[in-house]
């Protein structure tokens, strides 16, 4: 299998696999726009040569949008795979070249977030264990931090301290949310729009640097709702399952 590698070069023609349709498509305008600036930081994106969801995404720890101390290791941003390639060794044949590519760069090694059971947008756990990675550090509600170190002497990745504590959030729903994720540009106002209609307040932080990813109180900087300070959910909602949360609060 052909693995293709997205640059500045080749951006603008090639797919980023999540969302396939044309340039002029907010989603893929808005994430393509956030890969331009990562790129000079180290960002990787590698993808399968078909036309679906199979890549890898990863940058140095350093740089990673997400509240993580892991000084000299790679962190994946996201390994999608999915399910019309499974069986065919493509998530394989792309952890391992980050891998190979990890320790050619010199890196103590690798960082991923998983969760304690399979969850949508973040890592496999059980595959991740099959891989040699294990859980260093967790969070609430559910988050874990595993790694694969190069060096059984090489420091250990956690979690910054902003994630361990609650922040002080206003009150109703509190929405974070970054553009490495394509759908997050589409669904957002949506579900913004949604929470206004039902006269339910919504504060809306959009993450615009990695600085401000650094320091947030979920792990999951893509997208993590809040409602009155409680931890809801990382995964991108739809209208109908955000309708459901509305009406699970009685609003």
């Amino acid at each position: 299998m052909e693995l293709i590698k997205l640059t500045n070069d080749n951006l603008e023609k090639e797919h980023i696999c999540c969302a396939i349709s044309n340039n002029k498509d907010i989603q893929v305008l808005s994430k393509k726009n956030w890969l331009k600036d990562r790129f000079d930081e180290g960002l990787v994106f590698l993808k399968c040569n078909v036309r679906g969801k199979c890549f890898i995404e990863y940058i140095p720890a350093e740089y990673a949008w997400a509240p993580i101390e892991a000084p000299s290791y790679m962190y994946i941003n996201c390994l999608w795979v999915s399910g019309q390639f499974k069986g065919k060794g493509y998530s394989n044949l792309l952890l391992d070249e980050c891998i190979k590519d990890s320790k050619e760069k010199g890196k103590k090694g690798i960082a991923v977030l998983s969760s304690k059971k399979k969850l949508g947008f973040l890592s496999d756990q059980k595959y991740m264990k099959y891989k040699g990675f294990e859980t260093i550090d967790t969070a609430e509600p559910y988050f874990e931090l595993m790694y694969l170190p190069f060096d059984k002497n090489a420091d250990r990745p956690k979690f910054k301290d902003c994630v361990k504590q609650q922040q002080a959030m206003k009150h109703g729903f509190s929405l974070y949310y970054t553009n490495a994720c394509p759908f997050t540009e589409k669904y957002v106002p949506v579900l913004s729009d949604i929470a206004k209609a039902h006269g339910a307040e919504m504060e809306v932080i959009h993450i615009t640097s990695k600085e401000q990813a650094q320091s947030s109180p979920s792990p999951f900087t893509t997208f993590s709702l809040y409602y009155n300070g409680e931890f809801i959910t990382h995964e991108i909602q739809s209208e109908k399952k955000f309708e459901k949360i509305l009406a699970d609060r009685g609003l």
